[in-house]
């Protein structure tokens, strides 16, 4: 892998993790913490029989789901930085696309977009680079 291609490499895979991790905090961890179960704060529904243990105040997925996403959404916001000086982003992208992991969905929708866009820059200063070393190399033989 070229190293170009390394940071936008590294941000898509993290773009789809965080984004994937986001959706179960807000589909899964969230309500069994706060709707459902005698204990929620809002309870709406009771916590399926055998189960309680999943569900309200003191439910364990907070520490499954919400820890771990919290350290990856750091780790995706370093991976945007990185990209972002790499590519000499703007402060305004380099912010909104940070953002884009704090909202679910957005970031799948976001990361085709950074990709489709900068996969073309790439592609284009490869191409002048390869096109003005074959100009020297003819100049030169």
């Amino acid at each position: 892998m070229e190293n170009k291609r390394l940071p936008l490499t590294v941000y898509r895979v993290l773009a789809y993790v965080t984004s994937t991790w986001l959706l179960l905090l807000t589909f899964v961890a969230m309500p069994a913490k706060y709707l459902v179960g005698e204990t929620a704060q809002f309870s709406v529904v009771p916590a399926p029989a055998g189960l309680e243990q999943w569900f309200g105040a003191e439910t364990p997925l907070m520490m499954y789901i919400a820890i771990p996403h919290g350290y990856i959404y750091m780790v995706f916001v370093l991976s945007v930085l990185w990209l972002a000086l790499k590519r000499r982003w703007n402060a305004l992208r380099t912010v909104g696309v940070m953002l884009s992991g704090t909202i679910p969905v957005v970031g799948f929708f976001v990361e085709r977009k950074i990709a489709a866009e900068e996969q073309a820059a790439i592609d284009a200063e490869e191409q002048t680079s390869g096109a003005a070393q074959s100009a020297t190399i003819s100049a030169d033989g």
